[in-house]
């Protein structure tokens, strides 16, 4: 076991418990755009596990790297499909009125 697993599964369990309280106590006014941040910064994501995936240091890493390309790119793509979707609704429901 690497010598900082332990620290780093204790930042990542009390990051993900902040990160749920955080959402959770969201208007759901600011849905929308808390999603389109969200989805920016799965962009960044991609691209760090594009550079963990590409330093090849085990087959592990490598095979991790690509998973989490693969997911965080499917993440990014739903995200901006959804909130595009959601920002037409406003849209129609502002023709509709006027």
């Amino acid at each position: 076991m690497p010598q900082g697993f332990i620290s780093n599964v204790y930042v990542f369990v009390l990051a993900g418990f902040v990160g749920f309280e955080v959402i959770r106590r969201v208007s759901p006014l600011l849905h929308t755009p808390l999603m389109s941040l969200t989805n920016a910064l799965d962009a960044v994501v991609v691209v760090a596990a594009i550079i963990i995936a590409g330093r090849a240091e085990t087959k592990v890493s490598v095979v991790l790297g690509a998973v989490a390309v693969a997911a965080a790119f499917s993440n990014m793509v739903g995200g901006f499909l959804i909130t595009d979707r959601m920002l037409h609704m406003f849209k129609l429901s502002r023709r509709k009125k006027q």
